[in-house]
């Protein structure tokens, strides 16, 4: 026997149901995502505690340290990269990102890798120990350091060295071998304590925004527009569809020998469309004024001949959803998609009514891209970028 609420409706019943299903499914994952970010933040903060480095960390490389030069970090699968056109870069900064996103394992445009081996973080510089020789890179010489959002790549600018060049990291290793360099140059200017005040900060703005657990959908709150295939949009349609559709048929003349062609150009497809999903009727109905006697002879030939050619000249475009591929991009009439095209730095007003938008998506200074959890953010090209949503998963095009 069905279940059904207090009023007897089994379908108000069902729709509860599913809200309720629906909204603890977006609030296990944004609890998920929450925590994840919550324990990078702790991570972070204790090892900025306490990653001060020692002298016997360089035991065994092939590596000659100063008197109070100390290793904090080891790296032992590093490329050398370097840029092939002249480039400047950003001045370093003590900026602490604890959500990098996914990283994947490629070179951005214009770098090329010329050499592998070991990269050493010490409290004075950066060093590479490649086949070819070392590359060392000081702190008190650094005037750039960029690191690739998209890719494993920290670029570094010296002021004793013409081209930019950095080293390529395995993807795993990349967050930690930033935070830690960030950690060397802080120490090398006395600013440590301004990272770990950061991270305190973040850590306080983080935990004010923990997902709270959602209400519960009663069968009392169902609408009757959860009936019809579509929802609420369907339901305006079909209502602008009883309006224009007499309208249409009224200013067609009587004297008007095609006026039954020109009645059925003027409906648009999409509201015939929603008219089947409300009614449930898919076979055609006569026009207002023509008989269901059938013709014979050349004056059926006729009509048969003129109705696809008045259709197909008269009939509008559709100003729906388009129909170019999107590549698992949600229907949108702006053609935004994931196969291609170039990064959306303005998007539509409207864009929030097709794509499911993070809080605050018009703060946002980039372009528009998707979150790991499915949700949008016009912060793309930011550290930050998705960062309370996953990470970025890819970029929006059109």
């Amino acid at each position: 026997m069905a279940r059904t609420d207090s009023t007897g409706s089994t379908w108000r019943y069902r729709w509860a149901c599913r809200q309720n299903e629906r909204r603890l499914r977006l609030f296990r994952s944004d609890e998920a995502a929450w925590r994840r970010r919550d324990d990078e933040l702790r991570r972070l903060r204790t090892l900025a505690e306490q990653c001060h480095g020692s002298a016997a960390a360089g035991d065994g490389l092939p590596l000659e340290l100063a008197g109070d030069e100390i290793v904090l970090r080891v790296v032992p699968a590093a490329q050398l990269v370097e840029v092939r056109h002249t480039a400047v870069l950003p001045a370093p900064e003590l900026a602490v990102d604890a959500q990098t996103g996914r990283l994947r394992h490629r070179l951005p445009d214009g770098v090329r890798v010329t050499d592998a081996g070991m990269a050493v973080i010490t409290n004075r510089r950066l060093v590479l120990l490649g086949g070819r020789g070392r590359r060392d890179w000081a702190y008190g010489r650094m005037s750039g350091l960029a690191h690739d959002p998209q890719a494993p790549v920290t670029l570094i600018q010296v002021l004793d060295r013409r081209r930019v060049s950095g080293v390529l990291l395995p993807a795993k290793a990349a967050a930690e071998f930033r935070f830690v360099l960030t950690l060397a140059f802080a120490d090398a200017i006395e600013q440590r304590d301004a990272v770990i005040a950061q991270l305190d900060e973040l850590a306080a703005e983080h935990a004010k925004n923990r997902p709270c657990r959602p209400g519960i959908a009663t069968p009392g709150q169902a609408r009757l527009s959860a009936l019809i295939p579509g929802g609420r949009r369907t339901a305006m349609v079909a209502a602008g569809l009883a309006v224009a559709v007499p309208l249409v048929l009224a200013n067609v003349g009587p004297s008007d020998p095609t006026g039954r062609e020109t009645a059925v150009a003027a409906i648009p497809a999409t509201a015939v469309t929603a008219s089947k999903a409300v009614t449930g009727n898919t076979s055609p109905a006569p026009a207002m004024g023509t008989s269901r006697e059938p013709a014979t002879g050349a004056s059926k030939a006729s009509k048969v001949s003129e109705v696809p050619r008045a259709i197909g000249a008269a009939t509008p475009q559709p100003a729906g959803p388009t129909d170019e591929p999107r590549c698992g991009a949600p229907a949108n009439p702006f053609g935004y998609g994931f196969c291609g095209g170039d990064k959306i730095r303005e998007p539509a007003s409207e864009v929030c009514d097709h794509f499911d938008c993070v809080p605050g998506f018009w703060e946002g200074r980039g372009y528009l891209v998707e979150c790991a959890n499915g949700k949008v953010s016009l912060a793309g090209g930011s550290p930050r970028a998705c960062g309370r949503h996953g990470g970025v998963r890819r970029i929006v095009l059109a």
